[in-house]
């Protein structure tokens, strides 16, 4: 005999979802979050992408907002090391003309 499905509530898969977005922005994988709810991740992926525009939308707006800061925050440092590099080495060649 085959095993029995199992069925989640429409409510369950909401909260499945909203968590999972909350979760991911802390750097949870699926599969992390389908071993806690006892899912397997291709179910939550396939919750998410039927529930994602209703529950997750400002989940994912404020994780593109996270991306584009991190994203930032790695050019500017870069920029502050190019900044400092060019501080030196004109300081360099000021010595040189003296």
């Amino acid at each position: 005999m085959g095993k029995k499905r199992r069925a989640f509530s429409l409510e369950f898969k909401s909260e499945a979802v909203r968590r999972l977005g909350e979760r991911r922005l802390q750097g949870v994988t699926v599969a992390q979050m389908g071993r806690e709810l006892g899912v397997r991740p291709d179910i939550l992926r396939r919750w998410d992408r039927q529930l994602g525009g209703k529950t997750s939308g400002a989940v994912r707006a404020a994780a593109d907002l996270e991306a584009e800061v991190r994203r930032l925050q790695r050019e500017n440092d870069i920029l502050r090391q190019e900044n400092a590099f060019a501080t030196k080495a004109a300081g360099y060649f000021a010595r040189e003309l003296r």
